[in-house]
């Protein structure tokens, strides 16, 4: 254990020695992490176990791991000319068994099941895992934008990370270019440091350069209304009667259009509902509110011919429900075109959904023991699954411009310095208090670290209908609205009195203004906290 030390971890805490020697190294830009003890490749199904050729070399047959320090971060290339790789994994021998506490974060979206647990061996840490022992928290990670993806798992006498390079349910073909997999980041917290202080400036670290928004984002969206029988009327008349509460016109909400409005599965035709896109855009401007629009940049066309599908796969595309191949360029040329004409029907908003579910076939809570189904590929299999999602963000943003892009479904690490705003959880409701607790009150609770250090974290809609309790709502919406995250309302508009209309008037008020990140206070002991630090003061919330 004292020949190489990762981030050593005693019985009573971090030892001063090597606090000190870490908070230099920090000081002076070297990496706070060593080499690993073993690395291991995946292929075929099977864990192999490379030679290490030094400290910073591991090799098998074809295959060559490198690890190279930048700066603070140690960063894996890897080859793999002939053997088609599915992953790496590298082990560090130390023990953890003391530290009674972890917390770990999600693929993509959250579904109400973060929380600061006890480590469990076989629990896969999407990400980042953080190290909790009373004292002082010890973070582990991977800077945002890489191109495998990576979990971290917490044993008791190791720290294992695997960097997943399937492409589709099979291993990538890299022939003869190196893969530059991630980069490998620790930090530790400061003395007196909260769990959540740390877990924050850890996200800059994983972050370096996030795109966020130039002003807060706040406004409405129709899909908890009406979940998808929307029309040129329904939106004129939410945000007509909304618009009336606006009191910031320095930082004007948006009006976003949710599902509904495309022609089938044709998301450059606008269907009889709306008729004319471009004519919409301009009536909810002339409101004093900046259009938005929801897509679905991987439907296929019924008459797309099959060489531009995805293969079809258990769990993912149905009779009915055809998908891009993402690695065709015609198809990324395509979903370039869909954004680049919502800019020009004068949309200033486009939130794209569904595309994990359509790459992979699963929702994120279904990744327990591999991404997808095994044994298919994409068109391309020289490019990891990582890259062929960063290539589709990456083409969303150029053809996006200046207009803010939301992703929902969307891999939040591959996200984060692409999109200025990311839906960070599954989800809520404007039928049922449950699922807002469980997907709204949850995420924003463990997920808020990341606003404005990843991108804007939207929480999700305050679905306010007459199926809802107003009581919760409201403490939902006034959370949202001081907690520095993105506020968007669905309101159901002959539910909304005086009082009603009065709170969200004062929701849109505080949220069209800069201000600090909320804090939750008691989320070490509460998967749902309800204490929390809002604008340098105690709020309390009943959820129950």
């Amino acid at each position: 254990m004292l020949r190489r030390n990762f981030i050593k971890l005693s019985a009573t805490g971090f030892a001063t020695v090597i606090y000190s020697r870490l908070t230099f190294a920090a000081h002076i830009g070297s990496s706070l992490i060593n080499h690993p003890d073993e690395a291991w490749a995946q292929v075929g199904g099977e864990w192999l176990k490379l030679v290490g050729k030094g400290a910073a070399v591991f090799t098998y047959q074809d295959i060559k791991i490198e690890i190279k320090t930048r700066g603070i971060a140690q960063s894996v290339y890897v080859q793999s000319p002939v053997t088609e790789l599915q992953a790496i994994r590298f082990k560090w021998k130390y023990q953890t068994a003391k530290y009674s506490k972890i917390l770990g974060d999600h693929w993509e979206r959250t579904y109400g099941d973060l929380a600061w647990k006890a480590p469990q061996a076989t629990t896969k840490n999407p990400w980042y895992v953080l190290l909790h022992d009373d004292k002082q928290t010890a973070c582990f990670g991977v800077k945002t934008g890489a191109n495998a993806i990576c979990w971290w798992e917490v044993k008791p006498d190791s720290m294992e990370l695997t960097m997943d390079t399937h492409s589709g349910g099979v291993g990538v073909k890299l022939g003869q270019r190196t893969l530059h997999a991630a980069d490998i980041v620790t930090s530790l917290s400061k003395l007196n440091e909260t769990p959540y202080s740390a877990l924050t400036n850890f996200c800059k670290v994983m972050c370096s350069k996030p795109v966020l928004p130039k002003q807060p984002v706040y406004g409405i969206n129709d899909w908890y209304v009406v979940y998808g029988k929307n029309s040129y009327q329904t939106i004129k008349d939410q945000t007509t009667a909304m618009a009336e509460l606006v009191t910031d016109t320095n930082n004007r909400p948006f009006s976003v259009i949710d599902d509904g409005w495309q022609q089938a599965d044709d998301f450059s035709i606008v269907n009889d509902k709306f008729k004319d896109m471009h004519k919409m855009a301009d009536e909810i401007k002339s409101h004093g509110m900046r259009p938005g629009l929801w897509t679905r940049p991987l439907i296929a066309r019924k008459d797309d011919s099959k060489t531009l599908l995805a293969p079809k796969i258990a769990g993912r595309s149905q009779e009915d429900e055809l998908i891009l191949d993402p690695t065709i360029p015609e198809n990324i040329a395509r979903v370039k075109r869909n954004i680049s004409l919502y800019k020009q029907w004068g949309y200033h908003m486009v939130k794209h959904d569904y595309s994990t579910w359509d790459i992979f076939g699963r929702w994120g809570m279904q990744m327990k023991d591999s991404f997808t189904v095994p044994g298919w590929k994409f068109q391309d299999q020289t490019k990891t699954n990582a890259e062929i999602i960063n290539t589709l963000y990456g083409a969303i943003r150029d053809a996006a411009e200046d207009m803010y892009i939301i992703g929902c479904n969307t891999l939040s690490h591959l996200s984060a310095g692409v999109f200025e705003l990311n839906r960070i959880g599954d989800d809520t409701s404007g039928k049922e208090w449950a699922r807002t607790k469980k997907m709204g009150v949850n995420t924003l609770g463990f997920r808020l670290p990341q606003n404005n250090t990843f991108y804007a974290a939207d929480g999700d809609c305050v679905g306010l209908t007459k199926d809802v309790p107003w009581d919760k709502n409201k403490q939902w919406m006034q959370l949202l609205a001081e907690s520095g995250s993105p506020l968007f309302i669905s309101a159901e508009l002959d539910f909304l009195g005086a009082e009603q209309k009065a709170a969200i008037k004062q929701a849109f008020t505080n949220a069209a203004k800069i201000q600090p990140n909320g804090e939750p206070l008691d989320w070490l002991t509460n998967q749902f906290p309800e204490k929390w630090k809002l604008n340098d003061r105690e709020v309390n919330f009943n959820w129950d």
